[in-house]
């Protein structure tokens, strides 16, 4: 039997964090998106000099870089279930420390034996299955914990996290690159991850819940919160599909972006510095994500409804930004070059004030499951996405058939997310839809 709706509520209210809690966590979250990124655009920065160690082709390179994608597809689903079901900040830690292990064993790896692309398709793939969980475990989390009034303003700040460790990585790795080799890249960015592990185990988290978890995960039990997933009642909802596939396109045209402007610079702006491309956009992307945050709780604060600041952001992360993304190809200026990157990747920070929040808004009591099968099928998108944007590079010679992709995939879910996306609750029931 269900309990009553206020009864639910008050049980949602008692478990959000106080505003100390909530400012701890932010800030630690912060950093483990941070070191999310990374490790996971370690091996764009790293591309090209593996490239020429173990002579890899443009195919090849869209192999190794495209096959992250292929784990982080498989296990957005069981992530955020797994978050609805025992808690977000468990399955992130859990998940954390394995990633950051196989990243600073990636080196050994690719030594190991002769088929070093095999062996870096396998570590990375691997270390895609284990991040995929992340966002969506993070999506649960916050919707459970965080007030809907500050929801937009935390998922930003915690988003920035993204960019902040790109830059991390665009600067240190750089300069690793250049002074240590490509190994050392490795190195730091899985041994950072597993000193954040350690810290949020020994300061945050219950070890007792923690052990909990861990059983649940290695006996399949029945978790003492039991979550029922209204998958009939969700997909039904035409605002649910427009969330997916706005989802997709958002994190599809990310994904080529991160993944390939790396090497658009290197080879189209060969005597560049590599600190300069791989750290300013990501320099300008993060106060973009934190107003994007600021400005959407702002507007609804002030009257302005929902999903008309939802889909406003949506215009910015999708729709100019892609415009941004066109002007890439049509330019022999590096500056010009830097300028669009930087205005691409920081309008598309927006997203995380449109969509990614707007998951919330539909379901929060399963916000991780939604955002796991949205973020699946970005995922897949992606790992198309990146492997079609190397074989285009190859068989074209041009860069600019890259960056009307981009453009193509942004403006589709725009358009479908402008015409159906809604803000209203569907993961009650048809009575109390509205609340």
């Amino acid at each position: 039997m269900q309990p009553p709706p206020e009864t639910r509520r008050d049980a949602a209210e008692n478990a959000q964090w106080s505003r100390p809690e909530c400012q701890v966590w932010t800030g630690t979250l912060l950093l483990g998106t941070c070191l999310l990124y990374c490790a996971r655009v370690t091996m764009p920065v790293c591309t090209v000099a593996m490239s020429q160690d173990f002579g890899w082709n443009k195919k090849e390179a869209g192999i190794v870089l495209s096959s992250f994608f292929w784990g982080y597809c498989l296990t957005q689903v069981v992530g955020g279930h797994l978050g609805d079901r025992i808690g977000g900040e468990k399955v992130i830690l859990l998940s954390a420390s394995t990633w950051g292990s196989i990243t600073m064993a990636t080196p050994l790896l690719a030594h190991l034996g002769s088929a070093h692309l095999v062996s870096m398709v396998f570590s990375r793939v691997l270390i895609g299955l284990l991040q995929g969980v992340y966002f969506p475990a993070l999506t649960s989390l916050l919707s459970q914990r965080v007030r809907e009034s500050e929801r937009a303003f935390t998922y930003s700040t915690v988003g920035a996290g993204s960019q902040f460790g790109t830059l991390v990585t665009g600067v240190v790795g750089s300069l690793l690159l250049d002074w240590c080799g490509w190994q050392s890249v490795f190195y730091f960015s899985g041994g950072l991850t597993l000193l954040w592990v350690c810290y949020v185990y020994r300061y945050l988290l219950n070890e007792k819940d923690l052990i909990l978890a861990l059983g649940v995960l290695a006996q399949g039990l029945p978790v003492a919160r039991p979550s029922r997933v209204p998958w009939r009642q969700l997909f039904r909802k035409p605002s649910v599909w427009a969330a997916v596939c706005s989802q997709l396109s958002s994190a599809c045209s990310f994904f080529i972006l991160l993944s390939w402007l790396p090497t658009f610079f290197k080879e189209t702006f060969p005597h560049s510095k590599g600190w300069v491309f791989n750290v300013v956009p990501w320099l300008v992307a993060i106060p973009a994500s934190l107003f994007s945050g600021f400005l959407s709780d702002h507007l609804i604060s002030h009257g302005y409804g929902t999903i008309t600041v939802r889909k406003s952001m949506q215009v910015m992360g999708l729709g100019l930004s892609s415009v941004f993304a066109l002007c890439l190809g049509h330019t022999s200026s590096f500056l010009k070059a830097v300028v669009f990157a930087s205005a691409s990747i920081g309008l598309q920070t927006f997203n995380h004030s449109g969509i990614s929040v707007n998951i919330q808004d539909l379901a929060p009591s399963c916000a991780g499951f939604l955002f796991g099968v949205a973020n699946t099928a970005g995922a897949l998108a992606g790992v198309v996405g990146v492997c079609l944007g190397g074989y285009l590079i190859e068989a074209t010679g041009s860069w600019t058939c890259v960056f009307n992709l981009v453009a193509v995939i942004s403006n589709l879910g725009l358009g479908i997310f402008l015409v159906f996306g809604k803000a209203q609750r569907v993961d009650l029931s048809p009575a109390h839809e509205d609340l």
